[in-house]
């Protein structure tokens, strides 16, 4: 067995008039789930530390969009949903060794996908909330792996051994076309479609989460966050916060938001850090990360999802740099 510190916050910036972020820290076992709750101006860091069991443990960030109030309903709708399918009792089922292996992270797929499917109805038939939609990034974490759903450009991060990695890739028009080698990754920083993303919560009537699957290592710590903290934090100042406060980590929580306030603080920021500890972790054996793409399409029938013709497993031995 091994244990989960997380900390988690959520700030409405600088500019903004409210906050339309959200996250969820969610023990399956106790079916106890935290959820950003301070009113704008408040700055309040939420502190808990989880046994993970075969239950299991979900930490997730929600960045909502649209005008007026949509963009916290959108969010709060996802966090709440999303915690509200996983906790359901499941009825009475049989399951495949893989269905068992990927149990987690096929009912935090399951839930995401409801979640869409709940706010695209919302905003069709209430004219206020029409275009609002929410990107959902999360972590599923069992005894055995650290199962990771994104819709949207909210990112994970992980800091391994010293050293930071993205272990997510941006959903958006400008990392399309940085795949396209149509423009660089400095040239993205200021292109004028940086903010347009390729799908969100509720945006469109279908949704295709991409999966992933690390497997923890002791000491690993996560970083979940909304773009109003990596847009204005580069990838060396978390890991150099981070390792700086490894024995206070909600101390680098505040550090992450003060930082991105000073930057700027255009939009709101949102921050879910979590350490793994405990024996039930072995030491890192490799350098790098090694992540392994999932296709849970083949395991149950809620959406499809088109991985394309890579690899399932890609080891990322890149440092990350500003």
């Amino acid at each position: 067995m091994f244990t989960v510190e997380t900390h988690a916050a959520s700030h409405i910036g600088r500019v903004r008039k409210g906050n339309e972020d959200n996250y969820l820290l969610l023990n399956i076992s106790d079916a106890k789930a935290w959820t950003s709750s301070q009113e704008d101006g408040e700055f309040v860091i939420e502190s808990q530390k989880f046994d993970v069991t075969a239950n299991g443990v979900v930490m997730a960030v929600s960045d909502g969009m649209g005008g007026a109030l949509a963009g916290e309903v959108a969010s709060t709708m996802a966090v709440e949903t999303v915690s509200e399918k996983m906790l359901d009792e499941d009825s009475d089922q049989t399951l495949t060794p893989e269905e068992q292996d990927h149990y987690l992270i096929s009912k935090l797929y399951n839930a995401t996908v409801f979640a869409n499917y709940l706010i695209h109805q919302q905003g069709r038939t209430d004219p206020q909330f029409q275009g609002m939609g929410a990107t959902f990034t999360g972590i599923g974490v069992t005894p055995s792996s650290a199962d990771i759903i994104q819709v949207g450009d909210s990112r994970a991060y992980l800091v391994r051994s010293g050293k930071i990695y993205q272990v997510t890739k941006d959903q958006s028009l400008v990392q399309q076309l940085i795949d396209a080698h149509q423009i660089s990754p400095e040239e993205a920083e200021t292109h004028t479609l940086k903010n347009v993303i390729l799908q969100a919560l509720g945006a469109q009537n279908e949704i295709y989460p991409v999966s992933a699957r690390v497997t923890p290592c002791r000491n690993d710590v996560f970083i979940l966050c909304s773009d109003g903290l990596s847009n204005k934090v580069g990838a060396t100042d978390m890991q150099r916060i981070v390792l700086d406060n490894q024995d206070g980590l909600q101390n680098a929580c505040a550090e992450l938001v003060k930082l991105a306030n000073q930057n700027g603080g255009e939009d709101n920021i949102t921050v879910v850090i979590a350490k793994f500890t405990g024996e039930g972790l072995s030491e890192p054996v490799e350098e790098g990360v090694k992540l392994e793409l999932i296709d849970l399409g083949g395991i149950h029938d809620t959406a499809d999802q088109d991985l394309g013709d890579e690899d399932t497993t890609e080891i990322m031995n890149r440092r990350l740099e500003d």
